[in-house]
């Protein structure tokens, strides 16, 4: 028969047949007080305890800065290599030369691919609100790109302004110039590097896994609890949440790379679980790596990729308009908004110069905008909300380990 409850419950069922026994010692319940912990620590936010959420973190903030810096002082000789390279890549960077062009395209290659391997680590590791910045910067840019190489019938956009700005090259293309994989192939470095991001933001669940199985230490973190909890109660594990946990669970551990590699080619909001997994039986770094790089970089990007494009692909953007535009009563006024903004996109697409561009503001645009400050806002506040209660776990874990000591 399957068990039901939790440790607690179980705990507090034998503590109650020691009372009975008569040999009850120790009232308090370790997981009760647990749970009594957690709560309070998230309930210290900005919108509820400002003043000791702001206070929590910048303590926090600080703590933070002294072990990296303590880190740091330990691996001295690499420091010392890092800054040295730094010195001669500086010194190339300001001295005159034939070298410059070659400087130059690689800087701006460089900063180009970090940008999009930042994003895609931010959206990994879910800017701590579960925000995916493919939705909010990736996937406009891939629409973005494929509306112009439609409207331009060409992808050779003058290069700058693109990839800030997207215009139209001089040279007339040929109608019917281009198919999906010209516009896959123009996408492809910064969907890759996206995806490569992304697999980069998997690698601290594992590694926390892995220190914490490796060690024997109890881990603190709430997810590896998590975790832990449905090893041990995975036969009775009903609902459909703690099911799909433990399928992600068996595959990875079972499969081995290329579990890992299924895990990682599809849009799967468990894979956590997957690295963690990984690290706690403890799955070779390369293994785990590898597979997770070769599935979110390359085969998750072209799904994605492809997703995109033949959703903004002209012949279906205006079946979209038009489909938009026979909705009853409210159709023709949606309509008219999305006519005007691809309307201002192509006059903005043959434009060399501000001069003639229209300054008139879509709402449809100034929506996203909107959007994208708010998350960002929303993403600040989260880190600040995450970080004191880090602090908070830290005094509640000195003051048991007090207790503990009386």
């Amino acid at each position: 028969m399957a068990e039901n409850g939790t440790d607690c419950d179980q705990r507090r069922i034998g503590m109650i047949k020691e009372q009975h026994n008569g040999n009850f010692t120790d009232p308090s319940l370790p997981c009760e007080r647990k749970r009594r912990d957690r709560e309070e620590r998230q309930n210290i936010v900005l919108w509820r305890q400002p003043l000791i959420t702001l206070q929590y973190f910048f303590l926090e903030t600080l703590i933070n800065l002294k072990e990296w810096t303590i880190k740091l002082w330990h691996r001295r000789s690499i420091v010392v290599s890092f800054l040295l390279l730094l010195a001669v890549l500086t010194a190339a960077y300001y001295i005159e030369g034939t070298h410059q062009q070659y400087v130059q395209y690689t800087e701006k290659k460089f900063l180009w691919c970090a940008y999009w391997v930042g994003l895609g680590i931010l959206s990994s590791v879910g800017l701590g609100t579960g925000l995916h910045t493919f939705l909010l910067y990736l996937g406009p840019h891939i629409a973005s790109v494929t509306l112009a190489a439609y409207e331009c019938n060409s992808v050779n956009f003058p290069e700058p302004p693109y990839p800030d700005q997207i215009i139209c090259p001089d040279e007339e293309g040929i109608e019917g110039s281009i198919s999906l994989w010209t516009i896959i192939s123009k996408v492809r470095l910064e969907a890759c590097m996206w995806g490569a991001g992304t697999a980069i933001g998997e690698l601290p669940p594992y590694f926390m896994a892995r220190a914490a199985r490796l060690s024997g230490a109890e881990p603190d973190d709430e997810e590896y609890q998590e975790f832990e909890e449905m090893l041990e109660h995975a036969e009775a594990a009903q609902d459909f949440a703690s099911r799909a946990k433990l399928a992600v669970q068996n595959l990875v551990q079972k499969v081995g790379f290329f579990g890992i590699l299924a895990c990682a080619s599809i849009p799967n909001p468990l894979f956590d679980l997957a690295g963690i997994t990984c690290g706690h039986f403890l799955v070779p770094f390369w293994t785990f790596f590898g597979a997770t790089l070769i599935g979110k970089a390359i085969i998750k990007m072209h799904i994605q990729k492809l997703f995109v494009i033949i959703t903004f692909s002209k012949h279906i953007v205006e079946q979209m308009v038009s489909l938009i535009g026979a909705v009853p009563s409210i159709g023709p006024s949606l309509q008219k908004p999305f006519q005007e903004y691809l309307e201002a996109q192509r006059i903005k697409l043959h434009h060399r110069s501000d001069n003639g561009v229209p300054q008139g503001e879509n709402w449809l645009s100034w929506m996203f905008e909107k959007l994208v400050i708010v998350m960002v806002c929303y993403f600040i506040l989260s880190i600040i909300n995450s970080m004191a209660q880090s602090y908070a776990k830290r005094v509640q874990q000195k003051m048991y380990s007090e207790e503990k000591t009386k």
